[in-house]
């Protein structure tokens, strides 16, 4: 293969990952690393509407949604085999994909940035397609607010 073949082949891949980057960072601008360690936690809407973030459960990073119209937090079969929940019981839920069974279990930790709270009850939702769905069981410890394509999510007590 000759020298400027090479040289062709590296620039396109260079290239093709810096529109990787690109486009993962307007996609998912809520990382890990850029919500700092503060009190309040300012998240930006993704393209789709929705606010998705990088998060801490049980100190193992996931993706998760935040998502206020839900109950509790949902986290789908695989991720809570990555963090080795055990479900205490089965329960019945009522979601807006119909009725199924969920398992309950407690969260030692959740952490969005600096925002953190401790003992926070789930469910392992074997159906959830997603990562996890970060409902109203952490969110109503915090002081959230929505405005202009940006949700701020304030730590009210430790």
């Amino acid at each position: 293969m000759p020298k400027s073949s090479w040289v062709t082949a590296i620039i396109w891949l260079i290239l093709a990952g810096v529109i990787y980057y690109l486009a993962d960072n307007i996609q998912n601008p809520n990382k890990i690393t850029r919500l700092g360690s503060s009190d309040t936690v300012i998240l930006k809407r993704g393209l789709d509407g929705h606010y998705r973030a990088e998060a801490l459960i049980n100190g193992e990073k996931v993706e998760v949604l935040v998502d206020t119209g839900a109950t509790g937090v949902a986290i789908s079969q695989r991720v809570a085999d990555k963090l080795n929940l055990a479900s205490l019981n089965a329960i019945r839920t009522n979601t807006a994909n119909g009725d199924s069974i969920g398992y309950m279990v407690w969260l030692n930790s959740v952490k969005i940035g600096g925002v953190e709270a401790h003992d926070v009850a789930a469910m392992i939702a074997p159906g959830l397609g997603g990562d996890v769905l970060l409902g109203m069981s952490f969110l109503s410890r915090m002081d959230v607010r929505l405005y202009k394509g940006e949700m701020t999510i304030k730590q009210v007590d430790k």
